[in-house]
């Protein structure tokens, strides 16, 4: 993996784990904990989406979603479990 790619991957984790934090009413969690919940959630995604057969389409707007959706349920499962 080369510089670029590394860069990349952080600014989609991070872009991803804000969205995650707005839409999942708290706020965020620093640049750091958004790009971990972010990337975290691209791993999360990237595992069970082809299982459920979803294919948001090719791009970086594509990555960016399916990132956020990933790190939204990886939210969810975190405040479940926090609350038990």
């Amino acid at each position: 993996m080369d510089l670029q790619a590394l860069i990349v991957w952080l600014i989609i984790g991070a872009i991803a784990g804000w969205l995650a934090g707005q839409i999942m009413s708290g706020g965020g969690f620093g640049l750091v904990g958004d790009i971990i919940v972010g990337i975290i959630g691209a791993f999360i995604a990237g595992w069970l989406f082809p299982y459920l057969g979803l294919h948001l389409g090719a791009g970086i707007i594509g990555e960016i979603i399916a990132a956020a959706i990933g790190a939204i349920i990886l939210l969810f499962v975190a405040r479940l479990v926090r609350r038990a």
